[in-house]
């Protein structure tokens, strides 16, 4: 498995021949569109730097689209989206909008990618449900969701093997990425490519690595 960031809350996972995305940047989304094929597009928040589904179908690959809580399963990935509440981008007189957090099973390895998550806690079904986190992507960058002390309150108490922050690229608030891992009080570990297999993951224990765009 071989992830990749593409700006603001945009990762990209591939293993083998299979193509997944998360939250991909349209043409109206204030961060450059993306613009690669995918087999599954996920969408956390319906805003258009998060929902540019159209922005991955490119070449062969038409992707298969979730965009809201349900079970789903496509070419051998399980997918369950959580009903959640994001204050990212609000219209006017809007308090809240529809947030997705998504729980990916792949390769023997479980990915749960928050989106653009504004609630402190995850809903009691989302508790119950993510057992066991491999990788987690946790919004910090503030704007809208989790602060960088609340992203690192809610990341600890579920346990995951990783952590990876999002939102502070090309988003969020200035120096959130820096306040993040101080009030983690580790420096972090850079990549620009993080390629996982299950048994890399024996070695991590809440290690934050940080995918660069």
């Amino acid at each position: 498995m071989v992830i990749t960031h593409h700006g603001g809350q945009c990762f990209k996972v591939t293993f083998g021949d299979l193509t997944l995305v998360f939250d991909p940047v349209s043409k109206s989304g204030t961060l450059p569109a993306v613009r690669f094929g995918a087999d599954i597009a996920l969408v956390s928040r319906n805003h258009p730097d998060m929902n540019g589904v159209e922005e991955v179908a490119y070449g062969d690959k038409e992707p298969f689209a979730i965009t809201g809580p349900g079970e789903y399963e496509r070419q051998g990935v399980t997918v369950q989206g959580f009903l959640s509440k994001s204050k990212y981008g609000l219209g006017k007189g809007q308090e809240s909008a529809v947030n997705t957090v998504y729980a990916v099973e792949l390769e023997d390895m479980t990915l749960v990618h928050l989106g653009a998550l504004a609630d402190k806690e995850l809903s009691k079904e989302a508790r119950e449900a993510l057992d066991e986190i491999d990788v987690l992507f946790v919004p910090v960058g503030g704007d809208g969701v989790l602060s960088p002390g609340d992203a690192q309150a809610l990341a600890v108490s579920l346990e995951p093997k990783i952590i990876i922050p999002m939102h502070w690229s090309g988003m969020g608030e200035p120096k959130s990425l820096e306040a993040f891992l101080k009030e983690a009080g580790v420096p972090g570990e850079k990549t620009e490519k993080l390629t996982l297999k299950k048994k890399d993951l024996a070695t991590h224990d809440g290690s934050i690595l940080i995918v660069t765009p």
